[in-house]
């Protein structure tokens, strides 16, 4: 085998043991995953796994590297599509709960449910991500406010706080579900309430 296909193989087996981590955790709500569980889910054994992946941390953060890479290039489009400002937070809101419909699994993974016992930089990493969400957040209303929309920095601090800590509920809600409440549920109607507030 050439060193590019073997590459491409282990690139491919690699993006199978994370599909499968991201299944077991939302197909085992509540559940710690073991790497034995995830072996047997891949249909390899468990030296196979640790040679893609030198700890269980590793598929983690591989998940959560996923999250932010599909995450932040969909937020910079967005960006890049839409310049009124609450409507790039109401889509930046819209974007994070999608996501969190579409791939249960990983939502435990960002809400912690599924770091429990885990390695505490992934909790760390985890953290982070929100921190970018919110920075982006309050950047938008900073650009509100240059643009004519009267915020004063507490507001900005606020309401991006807000924001955040609205979707982060949501998101809980879900896990805490074992997914049957939609992150999405009601969402325009409570969108139209925070609407108002942004613009008071």
């Amino acid at each position: 085998m050439s060193p590019s296909a073997d590459k491409q193989q282990r690139g491919a087996r690699r993006q199978a043991i994370l599909e499968a981590l991201a299944r077991e955790l939302e197909e085992r709500p509540g559940e710690r995953i073991t790497t034995a569980q995830l072996a047997r889910a891949v249909g390899v054994s468990e030296a196979a796994l640790y040679r893609h992946f030198p700890s269980k941390a590793k598929m983690f953060e591989g998940l959560i590297e996923f999250v932010e890479e599909t995450v932040f290039s969909l937020a910079t489009r967005i960006l890049a599509e839409e310049k009124e400002a609450i409507t790039r937070c109401e889509k930046l809101c819209l974007l994070l709960l999608g996501f969190s419909e579409k791939n249960p699994g990983m939502t435990r993974l960002l809400v912690g449910d599924a770091l429990t016992g885990e390695h505490a930089r992934l909790r760390t990493r985890v953290s982070q991500f929100y921190d970018r969400i919110e920075t982006q957040l309050k950047q938008i209303l900073r650009e509100a406010r240059l643009h004519g929309q009267t915020m004063t920095d507490d507001q900005v601090k606020t309401r991006s706080s807000l924001l955040l800590a609205i979707v982060e509920g949501r998101l809980q809600q879900f896990v805490r579900s074992g997914f049957e409440r939609s992150p999405l549920a009601q969402w325009p109607a409570q969108w139209a309430s925070l609407n108002c507030v942004l613009r008071d």
